[in-house]
């Protein structure tokens, strides 16, 4: 059995080492992700074709079960006590192969490294001993040794240990007050001596310890979630939602980002964030004052400019020159031509080159940010939707339509497949800036995709959230409720099929979106009378004369 989780914690470390066990990696460097395996958001049920976890969420009591069975592991391979054994594993990150590696290598080196000493040395048998701090002579029942023997009073003990843990988890690899000693102070010293309130913080400190020096657990970066995740070897897939519902990426642990990789999100977050945008609007949108170089931004019409106090130059918009140059002889004061010759001999292309670099590289910023923050902004609203719906409107829906609210959960699935859309299509448009401009054909193929995942987004928005308030204002069961469940549930469909775009295979390689199965969309129905769209494949009710989702035409 030990030899068995041995393998097994080795396997682990060669996955978090970036070892041969770890996520398979394209040829590009990236995580290999498959769009339509997993939803960020906690939504388990609303896709029956994901992938199993490759994660478990820990709760603090989950956490402290895990610890306990890591030191029962070494305390029983090893023959130590507890508290010997959670030293080791806080010396060596909670690992429990590398400290059997290390222990059966040279046990001596680990005992020294760690301040555990072979044999436990007792205090010296006598009736008084001095306290090796305050040097006062106290009963030998009042005072407490490490397993180095050095004797100390109980209130200097606890002025050492209160100290030691006020000042933050260092006190987790605490030694003995000797300065000449170099012996461990074990948890079982600080449950002994400590103040319940010390005892607390220490926990804490442990607790915080397993999670944050562990490689293969990390905390929920959701503000306020006390939650912990442990990432499971032979996953395909960071994405991580968390008991929250807050979906994170584990290898950044930014925002659930796929298809996006890594790399791309830290550059554009970055981007987003920094002053790089501000210097590009300046630079497209301002020109540098002659006299001071402060940049001026131009706010009226005409040509003359005078540079703020205590500057107060005056110099022409167009060229540059100072005021007093212009004049009857250079075509009045308000069409200076001077601008034009001079561009023509060249005096301003290197300054007009990159002004005009940066005002096109700003609006194709522009472009892209504006769409990255319009689908965030859907995101966040839709997740207030789902949660009104949730609260109190799935069951007064289920009151006017007379239907149980269990036949109303593909409302639900509509609405966690349109914030998994969202998320999704907004990170797509990061991956879209980066694109290289050289790549013509890949651009092209992108942006087919990205628009079509969009148009079927809309479609399915709109449908959820306008068409669904039509029987949310009814006073009585609507007789085309089952057409609406019918085109909901197949617009459901259709938007995980485009959710895999600019997904990639296992071979590296972008993947074309499969059209939605019209059979999905059609569980409970009779065959005779639903008819499949020629054109989207979309199953309408025969009653329908075109298409519920792409409006073409029924063939009779």
């Amino acid at each position: 059995m030990d030899s068995e989780d041995d393998a097994r914690d080795s396997a682990d470390e060669d996955f978090y080492s970036g070892g041969e066990a770890g996520l398979a990696l394209s040829d590009d460097g990236d995580a290999d992700y498959d769009f339509a395996d997993h939803d960020s958001d906690d939504s388990d049920d609303l896709i029956s074709h994901r992938q199993q976890q490759n994660y478990s969420i820990l709760s603090e009591a989950d956490i402290k079960q895990h610890q306990a069975d890591d030191m029962n592991r070494v305390s029983t391979v090893l023959s130590i006590s507890k508290s010997e054994a959670c030293a080791l594993l806080r010396s060596y990150n909670w690992s429990v192969s590398k400290v059997h590696d290390e222990w059966f290598v040279d046990e001596e080196r680990v005992r020294s490294a760690v301040g555990l000493p072979e044999k436990q040395i007792e205090m010296p048998n006598e009736r008084e001993l001095t306290c090796g701090i305050c040097f006062e002579s106290c009963p030998r029942e009042s005072m407490s040794a490490a397993s180095c023997g050095h004797p100390f009073c109980g209130v200097c003990w606890r002025g050492y240990i209160s100290t030691a843990i006020n000042d933050g988890p260092g006190c987790l690899m605490l030694r003995c007050p000797d300065p000449s000693c170099s012996a461990a102070v074990g948890q079982d010293m600080i449950d002994l001596l400590a103040s319940d309130e010390d005892k607390g913080k220490y926990d804490r400190y442990l607790c915080r310890s397993y999670i944050e020096d562990n490689r293969k657990t990390k905390w929920c970066p959701a503000p306020g979630c006390e939650y912990a995740v442990e990432f499971v070897v032979g996953g395909g897939s960071y994405d991580v939602s968390c008991g929250c519902s807050y979906g994170f990426c584990w290898n950044c642990t930014e925002e659930a980002h796929r298809p996006v990789d890594c790399s791309t999100v830290s550059k554009w977050i970055l981007k987003n964030s920094a002053e790089s945008e501000n210097m590009n609007w300046i630079l497209a949108n301002s020109k540098p004052c002659p006299k001071c170089k402060r940049p001026i931004e131009k706010n009226q019409g005409c040509m003359h400019i005078t540079c703020t106090p205590p500057c107060k130059f005056e110099f022409c918009w167009l060229c540059l020159g100072p005021w007093s140059d212009h004049g009857e002889r250079t075509g009045g004061f308000y069409a200076c031509n001077r601008y034009e010759a001079a561009r023509q001999e060249g005096a301003f292309d290197d300054s007009e080159r990159r002004r005009e670099m940066a005002k096109n590289s700003l609006e194709r910023y522009t472009h892209y940010y504006e769409r990255w923050a319009a689908n965030q902004s859907s995101r966040q609203k839709a997740l207030g939707d789902l949660q009104s719906l949730q609260n109190d409107k799935l069951e007064k829906l289920s009151d006017l339509q007379s239907q149980p609210e269990s036949q109303l959960k593909f409302i639900i699935e509509a609405w966690l497949q349109i914030v998994e859309c969202r998320r999704v299509l907004k990170w797509t448009y990061a991956y879209g800036y980066y694109l290289p401009d050289n790549e013509h054909a890949k651009r092209q193929f992108f942006e087919y995709l990205q628009g079509e995942a969009e148009s079927g987004l809309e479609r399915l928005h709109q449908c959820a959230e306008k068409e669904l308030q039509i029987y949310l204002d009814a006073d009585c069961p609507s007789k085309d409720f089952n057409d609406f469940r019918t085109k909901l549930a197949g617009l459901t469909s259709k938007a995980v099929s485009s959710k895999s775009l600019g997904g990639k295979s296992k071979s590296g390689k972008s993947k074309a979106p499969s059209a939605s199965k019209s059979g999905s969309s059609t569980r409970g129905m009779d065959d005779g009378n639903i008819w499949a769209c020629d054109q989207c494949t979309f199953a309408n009710p025969r009653s329908a004369r075109s298409c519920q989702v792409c409006d073409h035409q029924q063939h009779r």
